[in-house]
C-alpha cells in the first residue's frame, strides 16, 4: 500500500504544481466489510482527474463529487458511509460495514 500512497501524493503533488485545485480524501476509520484499509488514499483534481482508491464503485463517485466542493469552498468535511444509512445500498456497502473518509482542500 505504501507504494499506491506514494504514486497517489506524487500525482497531488504534480497537480498543485501545474496550479490545479486538488483535494485528498483519506480513509480515518472502517467498521465491517470495507474494502480498503485506514489510511488508503484518493486524490482528486479540479478537472474531475482522480487517482487512488477509497473504496470501490460508487462510494468513490460520492466522495469526487463531494470533492468538487471542497476544493471550490475550501473547506474540509467528514463523509460516512455505513450500513445504518439509508444511502447504504446506493454507495454500495450492500454487503455490510461502514466507512468514514476525511476530504479536505490542499494548497
Amino acid at each position: 500500500m505504501a507504494d499506491d500512497d506514494d504514486t497517489v501524493l506524487a500525482q497531488a503533488a504534480a497537480w498543485l504544481a501545474e496550479g490545479r485545485g486538488v483535494a485528498l480524501a483519506t480513509v480515518v476509520h472502517t467498521w465491517g466489510s470495507g474494502p480498503r484499509p485506514v489510511g488508503s488514499h484518493l486524490v482528486i483534481d479540479d478537472r474531475g482527474g482522480f487517482m487512488g482508491s477509497v473504496s470501490g464503485g460508487c462510494i468513490e463517485a460520492a466522495v469526487i463529487t463531494e470533492a468538487a466542493e471542497v476544493i471550490r469552498d475550501r473547506a474540509p468535511r467528514s463523509l460516512e458511509f455505513g450500513v445504518s444509512d439509508a444511502e447504504a445500498w446506493h454507495v454500495g456497502l450492500a454487503c455490510g460495514g461502514a466507512i468514514r473518509i476525511y476530504l479536505e482542500p490542499l494548497a
